[in-house]
């Protein structure tokens, strides 16, 4: 089954689907030069597939093109980010204590 990412602008979210079903989504709000997700969701049913890191790493690659920094104010995006170093530093130097990066 495809597993694909798309940002849905309108909701303000990236969404994740298996085939045609929606997965899950995180949440984000835009500002001037910056992204800030708010919360990550993933459906009970789809659960230990990988696909909120495949959520996470889709929508910060995003940033990372767009020149955008990012606020991972969602647990699960911090956490994440965490676990992945080479994405530290889309998170402002002066802010990555705050988020226990």
């Amino acid at each position: 089954m495809e597993t694909r990412v798309v940002d849905n602008v309108e909701k303000s979210r990236y969404e994740v689907y298996e085939g045609e079903e929606l997965a899950g989504f995180t949440l984000y709000r835009r500002g001037e030069g910056v992204i800030a997700f708010t919360h990550t969701e993933i459906g009970e049913a789809f659960g230990g597939r990988g696909l909120a890191g495949k959520l996470a790493r889709t929508a910060l690659d995003t940033a990372r093109a767009e020149g955008v920094a990012v606020l991972p104010y969602c647990p699960f995006f911090a956490g994440w980010i965490a676990k992945h170093p080479d994405y530290a530093d889309l998170v402002p130097a002066e802010k990555r204590a705050d988020f226990g990066l």
